[in-house]
């Protein structure tokens, strides 16, 4: 199996699923030309396109509200926040509109959106680029999180995101992105919702 990073393994499933589903499209600040703040689009806006990987301004709560209103309309948007110390800036799109499409509409629209960057202290980066709000977002009804220990999850669980019909929100950990874990070539997809013991406590 060879060795990848997890930033690599999170750049292959955003790949591997642009190309599987038309309706993929990467939206977010700087994830086009720049290739994102941490460089986890690297390549793809050259492979494919202004109309599938798309620079945003900066303007959270305005891009998440649009990445909420493709989803209900049929697309599967991937959101990249620069740091998850935006969300609060987006607070009412993510948690209360994300949250709440599929309950007010009695189940008849989905909101398959995921919203991703990384979320993690300690690198230097100051107070208000560090925050972890996966607790408040794990606590709202409507709302999944998931957070990568490991290349081989970060690739897994990000297909299994993108494809769920509900919103998910993928927690990357900085110092992680150029860490190496064997990963498989094959098609592999992590179920959401299983809990995986790294380590007895």
């Amino acid at each position: 199996m060879p060795l990848i990073t997890y930033r690599e393994a999170l750049n292959q499933a955003l790949d591997e699923e642009l190309a599987r589903d038309e309706n993929v499209v990467l939206m977010g600040e700087e994830v086009a030309q720049y290739n994102g703040a941490y460089k986890v689009t690297q390549g793809l806006w050259d492979k494919w396109g202004d109309k599938r990987v798309v620079d945003t301004p900066i303007s959270e709560a305005g891009f998440i509200g649009m990445g909420i209103g493709a989803s209900m309309l049929g697309m599967r948007p991937v959101m990249e926040l620069m740091f998850w110390s935006f969300a609060y800036v987006a607070w009412d799109q993510i948690v209360n509109n994300a949250a709440s499409v599929r309950y007010m509409s009695g189940g008849k629209i989905n909101c398959p959106i995921v919203i991703r960057g990384p979320a993690n202290g300690g690198t230097s980066v100051g107070a208000t680029h560090s925050h972890t709000p996966e607790n408040f977002i794990a606590n709202t009804p409507g709302l999944k999180v998931v957070c990568p220990a490991t290349a081989y999850d970060a690739k897994g669980l990000m297909k299994a995101a993108i494809r769920d019909n509900d919103p998910v929100y993928v927690m990357e950990n900085t110092i992680l992105y150029g860490e190496q874990w064997e990963v498989p070539e094959e098609e592999y997809v992590i179920p959401l919702g299983v809990a995986d013991i790294k380590r007895e406590g």
